[in-house]
């Protein structure tokens, strides 16, 4: 039973540029432009006009973005719930301009020690990131750890649990590893690191929605009967101020919005690739967490009741529930 019909995430592109290159991410390696003031902020009315509650500000590494600050601050004005990751590499450039701005900030890291995981993002950046977490709660910032949890390095949780998240007061957010396109993101998850993952998200201060879990025991997203409602619940964004569906990933199509993305979005030749959501031959086996969160939030089905413990949580720790209630 759909519970939700119009989309509640945005998913903002603001460059695929990066200044990283994770061996999970091919996004790093595409040429891209940056998103303009001046139709971001045209595309924020007719998001609001959508329905849209959440805009993730994404990449990429979207603090590569010269005016991130002012992106943030219009997003905010038109009173959306505003999420940010990065790798922390600029964040100490940006520390004090992003303060109060971003309700959802997270950093990402893979593992407990410098080696590994700046062999993960292929550059240095452990130790930058270490500062970027000490210079955001100076200024008062609730950041996120965000985890990417793969087979190799499941066994890192713990440390990273107990030396940083738990004395700092940060949320430890488990993002399961997924597959996509080419991309090499190394062996699928085994039903015995779902299980610990599982019984890691039960703990103090983590946050997994176990939706994710559940999805991938099911053999992901099956195209006869599709949870995957990524075009209804998502909005996708590009650099080159374009919507792109089904998703970014599959990218099947790409439209020019010029100033024009309520109407667009509501098109009928637009609607027919949003029927087409989570059916297409691609889809089948799909597990990707970005599209699979909003998927869960919009339908009222096994991953929604799932889901709903980790999202209250989540929600209850950031004090962004009340927010949350008005979707």
């Amino acid at each position: 039973m759909r519970l939700i019909s119009h989309p509640v995430l945005c998913n903002y592109y603001v460059t695929y540029r990066c200044n990283a290159k994770c061996a999970f991410c091919d996004i790093w390696e595409r040429p891209s432009p940056y998103v303009e003031l001046k139709s971001a902020e045209a595309n924020f009315a007719q998001l609001k006009k959508l329905g849209v509650k959440v805009i993730d500000f994404t990449g990429g590494e979207p603090l590569l973005h010269r005016e991130i600050d002012k992106l943030l601050e219009m997003a905010k004005s038109y009173g959306f719930i505003t999420t940010l990751t990065t790798n922390g590499l600029l964040y100490p450039k940006w520390a004090e301009k992003l303060a109060g701005k971003i309700d959802m900030l997270h950093f990402s890291l893979d593992s407990a020690t410098r080696e590994e995981h700046d062999a993960s993002r292929g550059v240095a950046c452990f130790d930058i990131l270490m500062n970027s977490i000490a210079l955001a709660r100076a200024l008062g910032e609730r950041p996120d750890i965000l985890f990417t949890a793969m087979e190799n390095n499941i066994d890192q949780i713990e440390t990273v649990y107990t030396t940083l998240c738990r004395p700092n007061g940060l949320v430890l957010i488990l993002n399961p590893i997924f597959d996509y396109n080419q991309v090499e993101s190394g062996p699928s998850l085994s039903n015995e690191t779902l299980d610990k993952l599982s019984s890691w998200g039960k703990r103090k201060g983590v946050y997994l929605n176990d939706g994710f879990i559940q999805l991938r025991r099911d053999g992901g997203n099956n195209t006869h009967d599709p949870v995957c409602k990524a075009a209804s619940s998502t909005v996708v964004i590009s650099p080159e101020n374009q919507l792109v569906l089904p998703c970014y990933h599959l990218g099947l199509k790409a439209f020019n919005i010029d100033n024009n993305l309520y109407e667009l979005y509501q098109s009928e030749e637009v609607q027919q690739l949003v029927a087409l959501e989570g059916r297409l031959p691609e889809c089948e086996g799909c597990t990707i967490n970005c599209y699979m969160q909003p998927s869960f939030a919009v339908e009222l089905n096994k991953y929604w009741w799932k889901a709903l413990p980790s999202t209250l949580k989540y929600n209850r720790i950031k004090g962004t529930w009340k927010e949350l209630l008005k979707i």
